[in-house]
């Protein structure tokens, strides 16, 4: 494999899976990881991660569970070239693929075949928050500058097979838009865990599910706390990690 010179091979600590980032470009953080362990995915299931970036979230579920197929698009291609590297390393060429294309193209989202489970981690900041360089691969990942919240919701219901479930990970202050844009299209959100930095702090992430057409019942988890009052990551944060069994 030929790793490049401003690019960094990072172990995933599952089975020996390893991702290629690049140095100074965005990387991977822990929403992607809590996103990946908060999808509830079953043996034989097709898999469809939107907005997928250097592939990390279908890289974990691929160690994580016994998926058949995950599929990653990404609009940026100079990402899927570099996440379709990283399949070829690990081997994972019968489970994993990564596409080059714009979720707002409904035309290829109707050609691909359905999902069961979508993962999305996708831009948090409105397109009007913040000094913005459009062609920043940065700004692209984090504001709504190729997508919308409602363009991501749209995608998720197209992709999914009948009934299917859509996990996604976003930021707290969105929450009324993302219920209010998934009940518009018929994504029913069906459970919410908030994510704190500690117990004394506010929430700065939350994860959703929603299911395609599914009932009115929404489930409130525990929260999930990054750090304890001593400075160290929880249990259960190490237990994600993979450090403790």
């Amino acid at each position: 494999m030929n790793l490049r010179e401003d690019e960094t091979l990072d172990d995933l600590q599952l089975g020996g899976i390893c991702v290629i980032q690049k140095k100074n470009a965005f990387r991977f953080g822990v929403d992607a990881v809590l996103l990946a362990n908060f999808a509830k995915i079953k043996k034989g299931m097709r898999v469809i991660d939107l907005c997928s970036g250097t592939g990390v979230i279908p890289f974990i579920l691929a160690g994580k569970t016994e998926a058949s197929y995950i599929s990653g698009i990404e609009i940026q291609e100079e990402m899927v070239e570099m996440a379709n590297r990283s399949v070829k390393y690990n081997k994972l060429e019968d489970r994993v693929e990564f596409i080059s294309g714009d979720l707002k193209d409904l035309n290829l989202l109707k050609n691909m075949q359905k999902a069961e489970v979508v993962t999305v981690n996708p831009p948090y900041k409105l397109k009007n928050s913040g000094i913005i360089n459009s062609n920043d691969k940065n700004a692209i990942a984090r504001h709504e500058i190729c997508c919308t919240l409602e363009d991501v919701i749209i995608a998720c219901r197209i992709v999914l097979k009948d009934n299917g479930r859509v996990y996604m990970v976003h930021r707290p202050e969105r929450i009324a838009d993302i219920l209010c844009l998934m009940r518009k299209h018929k994504i029913e959100p069906k459970t919410i865990r908030m994510v704190h930095p500690n117990t004394k702090k506010a929430p700065n992430i939350v994860l959703i599910e929603g299911q395609r057409d599914g009932g009115a019942f929404l489930k409130w988890e525990p929260p999930l706390y990054i750090y304890n009052d001593n400075g160290v990551y929880t249990e259960e944060i190490e237990r994600i990690y993979g450090r403790i069994i």
